[in-house]
Order: C-alpha cells, then structure tokens, then sequence
C-alpha cells in the first residue's frame, strides 16, 4: 500500500482551515470571500479536533501532538473570542 501524502500534521491543519473559514478569518477557498462567522461550524470542527486529541492519544510523534495541542488551544481561544463579539 503506497504511503499517503497526507500527513497527520497536514489533516490537524487542514481542519483547523476549516474552522478558520467558519469563523470569518480565512476566505472560503471556492468564492475568494470570507463570510460571516459560522460558530456551529467552527464549534464542530473543534470537537471533530478535539476527538482526534482523545483517540490518538498515545499513539502520535511528540510533533504530532505538539502540533494537534496547538492548533486547539488556539482553535478554543478564537471561539471564546468570537463568542465574546471580539476579533
């Protein structure tokens, strides 16, 4: 079976773009047009995150887990914000 090209760091950052386009800080990557914050949509993505953290654990490279550490500490930071009404 040839290895895939996608890496673990690369699918924990790809769901962390998705959630940044929910959330109004990227462009959708199909209309060039950010669009207004979607906290379900973020909210959901973070879980998704969230679940790969509880069922990976144990099981990743210390990057890995840095990286998937990471990128929901500051996915959870973001949605306080937004919540909050800030930027």
């Amino acid at each position: 079976m040839p290895e895939s090209s996608l890496s673990f760091t690369a699918f924990v950052l790809s769901l962390a773009s998705t959630a940044a386009i929910h959330f109004g800080d990227l462009p959708d990557p199909e209309s060039g047009q950010r669009s207004a914050p979607n906290l379900e949509g973020a909210t959901q993505m973070i879980e998704i995150l969230a679940l790969l953290d509880q069922k990976t654990r144990g099981n990743l490279t210390a990057e890995e887990r840095q990286v998937l550490e990471q990128v929901l500490y500051e996915l959870r930071l973001r949605f306080v914000e937004a919540a909050s009404g800030g930027k």
